[in-house]
């Protein structure tokens, strides 16, 4: 009975200390990355990013979804005890699918960004920037007026800004004159919240705030996706009690050597290595 109680400790620490997978189609979710290191330091997490294949916002439901599911079979090998959606894309189109198919906790960034622009609206008019995709799918629009049926949603799909974030062009000139052209009509309706509905958007939240104004609210997901990680490993008591610095160990489809940088820009922090995985790979895993 001892040794049973002892061996129970020893696998709950083991459980404890697994890291979070996290997954994008490209270098947006080091935004997510970046808020849960913040509110979870202690927490190690390995990345996955597709960026061989971003961007998934022009892609079809079918295609994004067989991507998703590669990814999430890729890092379930990582032995990861949560798995971070860090795609919007991704999360309209193929949460549900990664929830029968999985068992681990699987967050999202639809329901928990909708959440916080409910929370903070004051008008009740909501504006959404996305990709083709989840503006196509209406994924925030669903939550939101599930959420709050009086709230009124403006969507506008920016597909442009996806690649300037990728190619780390948030501060380039034409990023300013892109911004103004996509965000024109959402400034024409009296919008008092924005919700950045792609995990690639808040690394151009400058230009961003710049065209809509300080009067309009700013919703980051990945801030609000952070909180429900957090929530959800307290909730199942998988929090590491880790007192050093969560490992991180990053993967991506193409080019390492520009998310290193990307990366390394962005953490703030020294990124020692990225690993290259073939698409061919990712095809061959079991399902």
């Amino acid at each position: 009975m001892v040794f049973y109680s002892g061996e129970s400790r020893i696998m709950n620490f083991m459980e404890k200390e697994k890291p979070i997978g996290v997954f994008d189609s490209g270098v947006g979710g080091l935004t997510v990355v970046k808020r849960i290191s913040s509110v979870m330091p202690h927490e190690s997490i390995v990345y996955f990013g597709d960026t061989a294949r971003v961007p998934y916002g022009s892609k079809s439901n079918e295609t994004v979804i067989e991507y998703t599911m590669q990814a999430a079979r890729f890092l379930m090998q990582k032995n990861i005890k949560a798995l971070v959606v860090a795609c919007n894309t991704a999360s309209a189109v193929a949460l549900d699918v990664l929830k029968k198919t999985f068992t681990v906790p699987i967050i999202g960034m639809i329901e928990p960004g909708a959440k916080m622009a409910i929370k903070t609206t004051k008008n009740h008019k909501i504006g959404i920037a996305g990709t083709r995709a989840t503006v196509g799918n209406k994924a925030y629009s669903k939550q939101l007026l599930a959420l709050n049926p009086l709230v009124e949603v403006y969507e506008q799909a920016c597909p442009l800004f996806v690649p300037l974030a990728e190619e780390g062009w948030h501060k380039h000139p034409s990023a300013l004159i892109i911004a103004q052209e996509y965000l024109h009509d959402l400034q024409m309706k009296d919008i008092d919240t924005l919700v950045l509905g792609c995990t690639h958007y808040p690394i151009l939240i400058d230009v961003i705030r710049k065209v809509m104004g300080s009067h309009v609210q700013l919703i980051d997901s990945g801030i609000a996706a952070s909180e429900v990680v957090r929530a959800e490993l307290e909730r199942i008591g998988l929090v590491s009690n880790s007192n050093a610095m969560g490992r991180m160990d990053f993967f991506v489809s193409d080019i390492p050597s520009t998310f290193k940088n990307i990366a390394q820009l962005f953490l703030e922090r020294e990124v020692p290595h990225v690993t290259k995985i073939d698409t061919e790979y990712l095809s061959s895993l079991p399902r």
